[in-house]
């Protein structure tokens, strides 16, 4: 047990959750559930959020609950917590992603701080950037924050290979949007306007009539058909951005929630240099394109997320669920 006194910890354990709930997740579906007792957080994945189409394996489903993962971590830092993680625990239970205990007490540095403030103000982002280029220096910083989980974050330079990675984007897009269960599955994720749910992508989250990107990066059809979306030109560019992909060694489990925690990581320190990112996962959710990508584009290792960075006007406000539907609080044993 931790020295700390017990009304702190349960403190700091509410407060790591809350920011967990902010973590970007596949359609944000919000795909967690948590259980506090005592000093531990025990945090689970919700298979009743995952993608039964398009994550049938749970890949994208792990990611979401690394980024959640690591927003636990940082607000337990932030809060002079050192937090003990288990990456799945128990092979028996292997709904149980994580147990952070809390640990012995630490001085929080800058950078922790700096990532802790963006967990609420990061945005992702659904259409063009504007022109204004991402400085090198600050792809560089970015794939050192990817490397200090043990991912890896690529920004791909070579115009042939960004032209690749668009075509296959727009061809996994095109295919899955003529599978009709696949389309059905989105459709569950895209609110209608005035929709009061708390998961989702609200319909104010993506162009209305999008603007075609040079190379053109395919958008998920959330309207399906619907007159649904953002028709304020103001927030979205034409440009592609910088792209790059997240890739891990190995493509276990536990290498899913390696990159999930490297992609939130990544995610704040970009959103506090008011840099943003539109992800693209459809060619990833094809396992021949994707092993494609693998051995033709990445020197073998596995892609997890292919992204655009890049800088927007874009401030929409963000839809989560509310704590109390996520977390179960136990008394300690």
């Amino acid at each position: 047990m931790s020295a700390h006194p017990m009304e702190e910890i349960i403190s700091a354990t509410r407060a790591a959750v809350q920011a967990a709930v902010w973590a970007p997740s596949v359609h944000n579906t919000q795909p967690w559930s948590f259980t506090v007792e005592g000093d531990e957080i025990a945090m689970r994945a919700d298979s009743d959020r995952r993608l039964r189409i398009g994550d049938a394996a749970g890949r994208e489903l792990l990611i979401s609950c690394g980024a959640a993962l690591m927003n636990v971590r940082l607000t337990l830092r932030r809060l002079g917590h050192e937090p003990l993680v288990r990456i799945l625990p128990d092979p028996d239970r292997p709904a149980l992603v994580a147990t952070v205990r809390v640990g012995g007490t630490v001085v929080p540095d800058e950078h922790t701080v700096r990532l802790h403030a963006e967990i609420e103000r990061r945005r992702t982002h659904r259409a063009g950037f504007t022109e204004l280029p991402v400085p090198e220096r600050l792809e560089e910083t970015l794939a050192a924050q990817a490397a200090a989980e043990g991912a890896r974050l690529t920004p791909i330079r070579a115009e042939a290979a960004v032209r690749v990675l668009a075509a296959l984007t727009c061809a996994a897009q095109d295919v899955q949007s003529q599978d009709r269960l696949f389309s059905l599955e989105v459709v569950r994720w895209a609110r209608p306007p005035g929709s009061t749910r708390g998961d989702g992508v609200p319909a104010g989250g993506y162009p209305r009539e999008p603007r075609r990107t040079r190379p053109h990066f395919a958008q998920r059809d959330y309207a399906h058909g619907h007159p649904w979306g953002n028709d304020s030109d103001q927030f979205f560019g034409t440009s592609t951005g910088t792209v790059a992909v997240l890739t891990t060694r190995g493509d276990s489990r536990e290498d899913w929630v390696t990159a999930g925690q490297a992609l939130q990581r990544v995610l704040l320190h970009a959103s506090a240099y008011g840099l943003s990112a539109a992800f693209h996962t459809q060619a990833l959710e094809a396992q021949h394109l994707r092993e494609f990508i693998r051995q033709e584009l990445l020197s073998g290792e596995y892609p997890q997320m292919i992204m655009r960075l890049g800088f927007t006007f874009d401030e929409n406000a963000a839809t989560r669920r509310p704590v109390s539907e996520v977390l179960e609080e136990r008394p300690p044993r």
